[in-house]
């Protein structure tokens, strides 16, 4: 979920059939524990175990349905697996975040090189984690209570993870060792220009935004020692504190925009309230990111070199590093005061195709299926087609 700003496609009646069917081909629940829990077990098991029953028949579970019997619309449903399948595809990322860099991983030159830009990191990461595992299991749980297809992806989870030691050797939905990280939204929430507008925005890190990098470590050699991190571990460590902003602005903007278009109140609720927490999320990682300290790297295996510069000192007061509040900027016209937002927002700008693609993009599905390309995309193609209906 981008700053690049993408159009959505136009959208038929076929393709969204297309996606309707798609979507519930790939039903399946998802099983959420506390975070205590989920941490001690370790986070490399599969995000949705096949055929397992995330709402059991009780009696809870009957009360739901039964409370909230009112079919939704066609595009509340679109929507609301679209964003299951978000947020499984973010849990899948966070999950390999945890697992290296977690409260409760190992001591190395990674989590040394996270904590450079926050002595938090770690916690958060975690913490981070657990929340899109919440959001992922609810979504689920919430669309199966409507009688609806819930989104498995497990058939997809075949990419490898880190090869380091102590990560569990499971397949992967995503790939974070070949990102090529947009991270223009640094720039784009210190301006007080929209792209709603048509204003666009420079990188903070153009050089992560040009070839490949990796923001985990891939091996136990990349691992370094604690007390004295290499410069090459920084920057695999920095590279993930950019692409954690990247994440989870994509993530605030889809929900603002999507909920424009839900027609349940309930619905709406739920879009609102989760992606309240999307832009906590954002605002934690806007102000770690910028805590990078400067090096030039050179990456081997993916052949390309990342240079980090000092964001914290000697910027103009609009790029400060610790300016992590949205500067006001041109809202609904530009006749109207400037106002501090979230953005974009509008119409054809970061719809459900254009975080998709962002994703693509990005390369977080370098190696992934034609057929797991077709699917998120008509997911995505069926919540753009969404309209909301007022009789």
């Amino acid at each position: 979920m981008q700053s690049d700003i993408h159009h959505s496609d136009n959208n038929d009646a076929k393709e969204t059939t297309e996606s309707s069917q798609l979507a519930t081909s790939f039903s399946g629940p998802s099983r959420l524990a506390r975070r205590s829990f989920l941490r001690n077990l370790g986070l490399g098991a599969a995000l949705l175990v096949p055929g397992a029953a995330l709402l059991s028949e009780s009696a809870k579970a009957r009360d739901l349905g039964k409370k909230n019997n009112k079919a939704l619309t066609r595009g509340d449903v679109a929507i609301l697996q679209l964003l299951a399948a978000a947020e499984l595809i973010e849990a899948d990322l966070w999950q390999q975040y945890t697992e290296l860099g977690g409260v409760d991983a190992p001591t190395t030159g990674y989590t040394a090189g996270l904590q450079i830009l926050d002595g938090d990191q770690l916690q958060y990461i975690s913490d981070n984690t657990d929340d899109e595992l919440s959001h992922a299991a609810f979504l689920n749980a919430y669309l199966k209570s409507k009688g609806e297809q819930q989104v498995d992806l497990s058939q997809f989870k075949n990419l490898a993870p880190s090869q380091v030691s102590f990560v569990p050797q499971t397949g992967r939905l995503t790939n974070l060792k070949q990102l090529t990280v947009d991270t223009s939204w640094w720039t784009r929430y210190r301006s007080t220009t929209n792209p709603d507008f048509g204003a666009t925005f420079p990188n903070a890190v153009p050089s992560l935004n040009t070839g490949q990098h990796t923001a985990i470590p891939r091996s136990n050699a990349e691992l370094d020692d604690p007390n004295n991190p290499s410069d090459h571990i920084k920057a695999i460590a920095f590279t993930a504190g950019f692409h954690f902003g990247f994440i989870e602005q994509g993530g605030t903007s889809l929900y603002a925009t999507l909920a424009q278009k839900v027609t349940s109140l309930e619905v709406l609720r739920i879009l609102i309230s989760i992606g309240g927490s999307e832009i906590m999320h954002f605002q934690t990682w806007q102000d770690k990111a910028g805590n990078a300290t400067p090096l030039t790297d050179f990456d081997p295996i993916n052949n390309s070199s990342v240079t980090f510069e000092d964001l914290a000192t000697g910027q103009p007061e609009t790029l400060q590093s610790n300016l992590i509040m949205p500067e006001p900027c041109e809202f609904i016209s530009p006749s109207l005061p400037a106002c501090a937002i979230i953005r974009p927002s509008g119409p054809g700008q970061l719809d459900a195709t254009g975080a998709i693609n962002s994703f693509i993009s990005d390369g977080l599905f370098v190696g992934q299926s034609a057929q797991f390309l077709q699917l998120i995309k008509s997911l995505a193609r069926a919540a753009d087609a969404a309209e909301r209906q007022t009789d």
